[in-house]
């Protein structure tokens, strides 16, 4: 009564025949494996008295350098620190160096000398337009030949960009050396932009503006 309470309405438990009956047809299955033979144990490697002896050499041979191995690693890390602290140490020292030299290089005077030979051969080859009555490319040959000078005297200070106008700007100029080519610059920049014509006065300015832009104590 109490198997028949706990059954689903409708479904007949199997009995002990029945289940005996198909667990025999399950065993009788091939298809299924039920019995597992036990895996092989690998075979042993034996490691040659060759392999073995080596083995032994090396760990002697280990064992016997690792003094030397542990100083040689210390006496690297200590070479690498020095080498840090010495680029450190050389770093703010050569810009404090720099800062130096640069201080000293503005409170002394200029020892630039030009060529004089440099400068005649212009002041000839400057005459001998202004006699063609060229003074157009008279004073431009000079404007040319002064911002050469320019950079032979201030490296790096004339960029390419920059226009007679900006260079006669530039605060690296002396005064005098300022003056001196910002009046060829004018006069440059009228006749090239202003389409106003060169006469032989202004070739004359240029040329003595270009003498004392070439003078040395102007540089001072």
């Amino acid at each position: 009564m109490a198997a028949s309470a706990d059954a689903a309405p409708g479904v007949h438990a199997p009995s002990a025949e029945a289940i005996r009956a198909a667990h025999a047809h399950l065993l009788k299955d091939r298809r299924i494996q039920f019995d597992f033979a036990k895996a092989a144990k690998p075979p042993e490697v034996h490691e040659p008295e060759w392999m073995k002896a080596l083995g032994r050499f090396l760990s002697h041979v280990v064992e016997f350098l690792m003094p030397a191995l542990k100083l040689l690693f210390w006496g690297g890390v200590a070479v690498l620190a020095g080498l840090l602290i010495f680029l450190i140490v050389r770093e703010f020292t050569g810009v404090s160096f720099a800062r130096k030299r640069r201080a000293v290089a503005r409170a002394q005077p200029a020892d630039w000398r030009p060529e004089a030979w440099k400068a005649k051969a212009l002041l000839e080859d400057a005459d001998r337009l202004a006699e063609e009555g060229r003074y157009d490319e008279a004073v431009h040959l000079i404007l040319f030949r002064s911002i050469d000078d320019i950079e032979g005297r201030r490296p790096r200070l004339v960029r390419p960009a920059l226009t007679s106008r900006d260079i006669a700007a530039l605060d690296g100029l002396p005064g005098a050396a300022r003056d001196a080519f910002g009046h060829i610059a004018r006069v440059v920049e009228a006749s090239f932009f202003g389409g106003r014509p060169v006469d032989r006065a202004a070739f004359a300015d240029c040329r003595r503006a270009y003498e004392a832009f070439a003078f040395p104590e102007v540089w001072a």
